[in-house]
């Protein structure tokens, strides 16, 4: 399908004298002409899907350029036109559910492998050269009941 613009038709002119108009030139799939949301009145400039893209090519050549009244008739194909998919959906409640079992945030990963250290203390695993929050001075003994 071919999309094309029109524009600059007269303000009265309804979908079916515009498919009219358009029609002998190839076949129209869709129409969508502009109109102001409030007072749904025209606002000069409709939007066609065509068949094909010789039908559009031969509107173009046609219809451009042409007087309707007291006003220039435009007729242009929308080349740069893709049917674009939607978005990924996000999902409901509060933000982003991805950090739940992430840990990226905290300082020690409480899921990673702990060894002890030469005072016998904890030590993760995760990254060696990073030094932990209090330094190397050994931390105080859990106690016992």
């Amino acid at each position: 399908m071919v999309k094309l613009f029109v524009g600059g038709f007269p303000l009265e002119m309804t979908e079916l004298e515009l498919v009219k108009m358009i029609g002998p030139h190839g076949d129209v799939e869709t129409i969508k002409i502009v109109r102001d949301k409030k007072t749904r009145i025209c606002k000069g400039y409709a939007f066609l899907e065509m068949k094909d893209r010789t039908g559009a090519e031969n509107a173009v050549i046609a219809l451009d350029g042409t007087e309707i009244g007291d006003r220039v008739l435009s007729v242009k194909i929308n080349d740069d036109f893709v049917k674009k998919t939607p978005p990924p959906r996000k999902p409901f409640g509060y933000g982003n559910n991805n950090n739940r079992n992430n840990n990226s945030g905290n300082r020690n990963n409480s899921n990673a492998p702990r060894s002890y250290n030469s005072q016998g203390n904890y030590r993760s695993n995760t990254n060696s050269n990073e030094q932990s929050p209090s330094g190397d001075r050994p931390r105080r003994p859990r106690k016992t009941m």
